[in-house]
């Protein structure tokens, strides 16, 4: 450890030594670190939610083991470039120097300067006999940044575990959840659920719904909008479909990609809306940005364009093979400018407070990145800030959104059941082209968009489903769009309940009055979608097909099956659903 490192940590840096106080630590990093004390064991796995404080808890650990002389050297292993620097930048502010490689000193120079390096998993399968010969020569702790990452790429989870077998420590940290695969992730322990299934066993467990209620997270609101789209196939023929309206699989694949181009009205009026959003978010938080995630440079760059005919000033655009990507993403954080649009840059472990509206358009549809976009706008700076993500209605996002609070272990050998192989093809295809920032559609086929609309479907809080009944570009939509920007989490349920009563009695009202030029076939049409919207939720929240939900309810309300349903038996059966999602 460096000499003037060991001086900010004597006794006579008292500005140093504070930092390291319980009173400074939040209670979960506390409670962490006094399991993490009692057992003073060599492997330990932290999980917890994007914007909770791992990096803190991580330091807090570097700190405590320097201090005592167990190790001697730190290497820190981030997945990207940018989180470098972050790491190193936040190890400094409490006596800790790591050189995140960027500079042009020699390697013997700096390796007596610094208390040890950041790399990242790359880094690490590039070079990794130079990290196994350091843990033989140093005592030294091992912080894996988001160690999901070793299971990304078996190469991956190879090097890093031949490089720091014989590490003194290691501290293993990740915000979300595992993916279900067969590649185990090293220096993770796993428990055996049945014969040949085996799950992750973390050491602490720190949850978003745990978060949100000590004010540690900000609420997420999920404005959910879907639409008519119309497309052309490869062969030359015409489709349309209604997005978040229940169809197969490759449809909805479709009309999301559909969705998506910057060439169609959904994306501009979804954009209109943020924007309208993130103003009145301002008035409460004026530095509050926003972030538009796209699937590739190319409609990064197009939706640049559209915001700044929206807004009159161009956003701020990150892209990975940007040399000044990071001091761009540095830049926005310190200004109180408006938009930033991103691919991948900013999906993960990227700090920008700030961030309060989302707008998530892409196609990329894993929990693990849903989970990580997410995460870019729950940090709290102050208890009240609210977070709002749009959202296609899509119904693996929807599912996404609503369990966005439970934490999942890695599950290894794990059986396909029939609805996931039902989605693994288009899935598949869909990760395949957009595992690079510029990737084309060459992988999913010819596709041309032809046409997309946006419609308001609903507000998506605490799994609960709130304006069902709004009409887009109306008073309806505005209510939800101009909650206030600072709420806590009963707050919002409260605004979002009274909303929704308000909502409710002008549509009855307006229905008196128009209810003898209102065809049935059509208020009947109206109704047969909401219930299946709640169904699609509830049949992704519990992991069910949706005919079996369909069939339940029947079972419970009775009535003929949904096209012969009546108006009062569609009404019956919504009402007992959303006391399902209540539950």
């Amino acid at each position: 450890m460096s000499s003037s490192a060991l001086e900010h940590l004597s006794p006579a840096f008292p500005q140093r030594a504070a930092w390291g106080t319980a009173s400074s630590l939040r209670a979960w990093q506390q409670e962490a670190l006094d399991i993490y004390e009692r057992d003073d064991p060599r492997d330990f796995l932290c999980v917890a939610t994007p914007g909770a404080g791992k990096t803190t808890f991580a330091l807090r650990i570097a700190l405590n083991l320097l201090r005592s002389r167990k190790v001697r050297r730190i290497v820190v292993v981030a997945p990207t470039e940018h989180l470098k620097v972050q790491w190193a930048d936040a190890a400094a502010r409490v006596g800790i120097q790591l050189d995140p490689g960027t500079g042009g000193s020699s390697r013997r120079g700096r390796s007596k300067e610094y208390d040890g390096s950041v790399v990242t998993y790359a880094g690490v399968a590039a070079r990794s006999y130079v990290y196994e010969a350091l843990c033989h020569s140093k005592e030294l702790l091992v912080i894996f940044d988001e160690i999901h990452h070793a299971g990304d790429s078996k190469s991956w989870g190879e090097a890093i575990s031949y490089a720091f077998t014989h590490a003194t420590r290691r501290l293993s940290l990740t915000g979300t959840p595992f993916r279900s695969d067969d590649n185990p992730i090293p220096f993770v322990a796993y428990d055996e659920l049945a014969p040949g299934v085996k799950q992750s066993r973390a050491d602490y467990t720190y949850g978003y719904s745990e978060a949100l209620s000590d004010s540690v997270v900000r609420p997420v609101l999920f404005m959910n909008y879907g639409g008519p789209m119309r497309w052309r196939t490869k062969s030359g023929d015409e489709l349309a479909a209604e997005l978040g309206v229940p169809m197969p699989k490759d449809l909805t694949a479709a009309a999301w990609r559909t969705a998506l181009s910057p060439t169609g009205e959904w994306v501009n009026a979804v954009l209109r809306a943020a924007d309208t959003r993130l103003t009145e978010v301002r008035r409460h938080v004026p530095d509050a940005g926003g972030l538009v995630i796209a699937t590739n440079q190319t409609t990064a760059r197009a939706y640049a364009r559209l915001l700044a005919d929206l807004t009159g000033v161009k956003p701020c655009v990150v892209l990975s093979d940007d040399a000044r990507a990071s001091s761009r993403i540095d830049a926005f954080s310190g200004s109180d400018d408006r938009w930033m649009v991103a691919v991948r840059m900013v999906s993960e472990g990227v700090d920008v407070p700030r961030l309060a509206v989302g707008v998530y358009a892409t196609a990329t549809s894993t929990p693990l990145f849903f989970a990580q976009a997410v995460g870019r706008f729950v940090r709290s700076r102050r208890k009240g800030e609210v977070a709002t993500v749009f959202l296609p209605t899509v119904p693996v996002l929807l599912a996404h959104a609503s369990t966005i609070e439970r934490q999942r272990d890695h599950v290894l050998g794990r059986p396909k059941n029939d609805e996931d192989g039902l989605w693994a093809e288009s899935e598949a295809l869909m990760e395949a082209a957009n595992s690079s920032e510029s990737a084309s559609d060459d992988l999913l086929g010819e596709f041309e968009a032809l046409e997309s609309h946006a419609t308001f479907d609903h507000v998506l809080f605490d799994a609960q489903a709130f304006g069902m009944h709004a009409e887009p570009t109306s008073q309806d939509e505005a209510d939800y769009l101009g909650l206030p920007g600072l709420l806590d989490a009963g707050q919002v349920r409260t605004l979002l309940a009274d909303r929704q009563r308000r909502q409710v009695k002008r549509h009855e009202h307006a229905d008196r009055k128009v209810e003898p030029e209102v065809a049935l076939h059509r208020a009947i049409a109206t109704k047969r979608k909401e219930l299946n919207s709640l169904v699609s939720q509830y049949a992704n929240l519990k992991g069910v097909p949706h005919s079996h939900v369909h069939a339940d309810l029947r079972r419970e309300c009775g009535g003929p099956k949904l096209a012969q349903a009546s108006s009062a038996e569609v009404d019956e059966r919504i009402t007992a659903i959303r006391g399902w999602l209540r539950g």
